[in-house]
């Protein structure tokens, strides 16, 4: 006997159709993880055809790069969001704030960061609007990188290069903790010890 598909609520506009899709594969995702991500359980999820995620999004490629986009749009913000707020001091503690969101944004959306930063989803290749959203959310990073340098809070004659020296090591922590490989009692205090000391190794001679 054939599978049943879930009835389609009545008409729905495209854009909503695409909207809801991203929602469902992003429940997935949250759910059952990089694994269990399909068309068909989105699908499912979304109450429509399996054909109807290949002709919105194209299929489980398309599904992946819109849950990329949606992931690195969502660490952008939260980067932006952390440096804007007042710190202590003011420079000094924006900068500290960004680098420990990226820590939470890892810890509150760990199957983002797999299929982000991990291939936890084998697909054919990246498109150019994901690139894109990646590079603006590393751009976040490289904006923080500018203002604090001209703050004299650390020394960065060439920012792109040390915005890539700052992730290199704030995604290596990140990494280690996801693993359960942060060997001392408390990872928190442990990350945010790290930071400072980052800092320090960034202060101007």
């Amino acid at each position: 006997m054939s599978e049943a598909i879930p009835a389609r609520r009545g008409r729905t506009p495209s854009a909503d159709v695409e909207r809801e899709l991203l929602a469902a594969a992003e429940a997935v995702l949250v759910r059952e993880g990089p694994a269990g991500l399909t068309v068909r359980a989105v699908a499912a999820e979304a109450g429509i055809a399996p054909m109807g995620v290949y002709n919105r999004l194209g299929g489980k490629d398309g599904l992946v790069e819109a849950l990329l986009i949606k992931g690195f749009d969502r660490l952008r913000v939260s980067l932006e969001e952390a440096f804007a707020a007042a710190g202590e001091p003011a420079m000094r503690g924006r900068f500290i704030s960004c680098g420990l969101a990226y820590r939470r944004f890892a810890l509150a959306n760990p199957h983002f960061y797999a299929i982000m930063f991990e291939d936890a989803i084998l697909h054919e290749h990246d498109s150019q609007e994901v690139h894109d959203h990646a590079a603006a959310c590393f751009g976040a990073l490289v904006r923080a990188v500018e203002m604090s340098a001209a703050a004299g809070v650390i020394a960065a004659p060439d920012p792109l290069e040390v915005a890539q020296q700052i992730w290199s090591a704030v995604h290596g922590a990140v990494a280690l903790e996801l693993k359960g490989l942060v060997l001392t009692p408390d990872p928190e205090y442990t990350y945010q010890a790290f930071i400072a000391t980052l800092i320090r190794g960034l202060a101007p001679r």
